[in-house]
Order: C-alpha cells, then sequence, then structure tokens
C-alpha cells in the first residue's frame, strides 16, 4: 500500500476538485497514476470528511483522570466527586455514570 504525507493527500483532493486529470496529479507528485486511482478508489472518490469527536464524549485528559484513579483503587463515585465540575460538564450534565460506563470493558 503506498503512503501519501498529509500534504500530498490534500494535494490529491485539491487537484480532483479541480478538474485535473490522475495522470498529471501522479506527475505532479511524482507517484504512479495506478497509486492515485488506488488511493481515490479506496475513499470512494470523494475527499473523506474531517473527523469530529462529539462533544458528550469523555476528553483523552478526563479518561486519563479516570484510569488514575482507577489504579489507584478509588471507586468511580469517589474518581467523580474528587473532580472539580467543570464548565463543559455542568452545559452537558454529566453524572458519575458517565465515568461508570468508561471504566467497563
Amino acid at each position: 500500500m503506498v503512503r501519501f504525507s498529509e500534504e500530498d493527500r490534500t494535494t490529491i483532493w485539491d487537484m480532483r476538485e479541480a478538474g485535473v486529470p490522475v495522470t498529471r496529479a501522479a506527475k505532479h507528485l511524482d507517484r504512479q497514476n495506478s497509486s492515485l486511482r488506488r488511493f481515490i478508489a479506496d475513499h470512494g472518490g470523494t475527499r473523506p470528511t474531517e473527523r469530529q469527536r462529539s462533544e458528550l464524549r469523555l476528553s483523552l485528559e478526563e479518561r486519563e483522570e479516570i484510569s488514575r484513579g482507577l489504579a489507584a483503587g478509588l471507586s468511580i463515585r469517589a474518581i467523580a466527586d474528587a473532580r472539580p465540575l467543570a464548565v463543559s460538564d455542568r452545559s452537558h450534565g454529566r453524572s458519575t455514570t458517565t465515568s461508570r460506563r468508561t471504566s467497563r470493558p
């Protein structure tokens, strides 16, 4: 499988949207036509949308905090009670059950 840098991927999709033929885009990137055709086909012929995590999901920091608390032998309730309620938590109404769901396999 041919790997493209983030810059190359952006160039491929920009050129594709501008109607540039694959052969010309491949030559511009100094790659084979088949590599670009495969890359484009693997993505269904359209630029993938940028992934965005829902605001309702726990952040990496929150997950780490829960993991550290569990490793220290604290209960989910103790971890939830110990952390200060952030502004984002108030707006989403997070409760201790949110922490409990993340600790289950």
